[in-house]
């Protein structure tokens, strides 16, 4: 037998000086400014053109710190960080293609494209996994639109002032937030209404507040929903705030004094959070090593940890991307180096341009069991691959062959009921199926052993955890 020896290099390499970034400002891309680019002037015009077509169904957004400092311009369009950033035709389906690029051609209004941008935006599956009708809970009766209660201890929070980003992942599955699609937009203003919501539910500990992306707004607007939480005796279950990011990667500025103006107060509300007894998880989002080898990043990663706060990081895995071992073992080794740890590896979600960048589910597995095997045992926190579904979040564990039955094992990291939470179960082998739904229960079995259960849950609108007609667990004393 020959094991293969891979010889990674420990080295972690930056690029550029924190200086000069610093110096440079923030300055947002979009449709209406692209053509005065540099970068993008130069690209062939039918390329221009495939951004300008799907950009009017996709959002897209980058900036200036993308585009001078992550993006390989020699190897546009197959750079990776230019597909994760910048949107192209094959990202929608053919005749949706067509049938924009003719409106674009034939001088359509704003209101027409709009209207033609929105019919393919609903086919595209705008809130998957029943975010929209089964995660929305609600106090003294009131629906709290700008939040989700999927699971029994971690509440997700969506502020209204952070429902942007300083670029747009073109995989992204919170699209509908960007777009305007009617009534499809989580937020809220009111920070008394989840201090509320979490003092009435006293098995929450964790609150994530997401978007969009909440780094996008000043401190001061930040601390009104995070220091009523802080508050003595202000929901004294919440033991843990999260905060899901892409900043890092897209604008690590924003953790730097002098990069930007803000950064000093953030550092210091992240401080305080640390300093309540509590811990900040910092959600950060990194889909290639590229996003971390820049001198700023790294710098900014720094500056995070130094406030106490824990730097944890997920990704989807993406066709076109990083649907490589050796790129996601690379990244999982640099984030590891750097202090981070590696925490979740997605499968891509039934959403958005899921087409372009998903695997086959077994396909998924083989490159995470790979890459996994290649770093070292401080990189393995990293738990999937994972689908986001409807149930819960559930682990692809592998392959295997039970009772002359070949098999894919799974189990849920997460679910609607955390009975369901660890519990292994069998789905006949697949080599096309590409989410949970895709899959059918091994061994002759009708349906998987959650399913009775999970149908009594969606009988009804709303979060489970808002309900008292369900007998769910409840959590353990400490």
């Amino acid at each position: 037998m020959t094991i293969e020896r891979v010889t990674p290099s420990y080295h972690v390499a930056s690029v550029g000086n924190v200086e000069d970034y610093v110096e440079e400002p923030y300055e947002a891309i979009n449709l209406h400014n692209l053509e005065h680019v540099p970068q993008v002037a130069a690209l062939p015009a039918d390329l221009r053109a495939q951004i300008q077509v799907v950009g009017n169904v996709l959002p897209f957004k980058s900036n200036k710190y993308v585009i001078d400092h992550l993006i390989n311009w020699d190897n546009v369009p197959d750079d990776p960080m230019f597909r994760l950033t910048f949107p192209l035709g094959e990202m929608l389906e053919p005749a949706n293609y067509r049938r924009m690029q003719a409106m674009l051609d034939a001088g359509a209004t704003d209101d027409e494209l709009k209207h033609a941008a929105d019919e393919i935006r609903w086919t595209l599956n705008p809130h998957p996994a029943g975010q929209m009708d089964h995660n929305v809970p609600a106090l003294d009766g009131r629906p709290l639109n700008g939040m989700q209660h999927k699971y029994r201890e971690t509440v997700l929070f969506f502020p209204s002032q952070g429902q942007t980003c300083h670029a747009y992942c073109t995989f992204c599955f919170r699209w509908p937030q960007f777009v305007g699609l009617e009534d499809q937009k989580f937020a809220m203003r009111e920070a008394t209404l989840l201090r509320d919501y979490v003092e009435a539910h006293p098995d929450v500990s964790d609150i994530l507040f997401t978007g969009g992306d909440p780094l996008i707004m000043r401190t001061r607007v930040l601390r009104r929903y995070i220091e009523p939480l802080l508050e003595p005796g202000g929901a004294p279950n919440v033991s843990t705030i999260r905060i899901g990011s892409k900043a890092l990667a897209y604008w690590p500025q924003r953790f730097v004094a002098g990069g930007d103006a803000d950064a000093e107060d953030l550092l210091a509300l992240f401080k305080e959070v640390v300093d309540s007894g509590r811990q900040l998880s910092f959600m950060a989002h990194f889909s290639h090593p590229v996003e971390l080898e820049t001198s700023i990043v790294q710098e900014a990663i720094r500056n995070v940890r130094a406030t106490g706060a824990q730097i944890r990081t997920q990704t989807p895995v993406l066709r076109h991307i990083n649907d490589d071992p050796a790129t996601l073992a690379r990244m999982w080794r640099l984030q590891t180096q750097l202090g981070c740890i590696p925490y979740y590896l997605f499968v891509e979600r039934d959403t958005g341009a899921r087409h372009y960048f998903e695997l086959p589910l077994v396909e998924t597995w083989k490159i995470f069991r790979e890459a996994y095997s290649m770093v070292g045992g401080n990189s393995r926190t990293v738990r999937g691959p994972s689908m986001s579904a409807t149930p819960g979040k559930v682990q692809i564990l592998g392959v295997s062959e039970v009772a002359g039955e070949k098999v894919i094992v799974l189990r849920m990291l997460q679910g609607r009921n955390p009975d369901w939470v660890g519990r292994p179960f069998f789905a006949k082998y697949s080599e096309t199926a590409r989410w949970l739904d895709d899959l059918e229960p091994a061994f002759g079995e009708e349906k998987f052993f959650f399913e009775d259960e999970l149908n009594e849950m969606l009988s009804v609108q709303g979060s489970p955890w808002s309900r008292d007609d369900l007998a769910l667990p409840m959590a353990s004393p400490n």
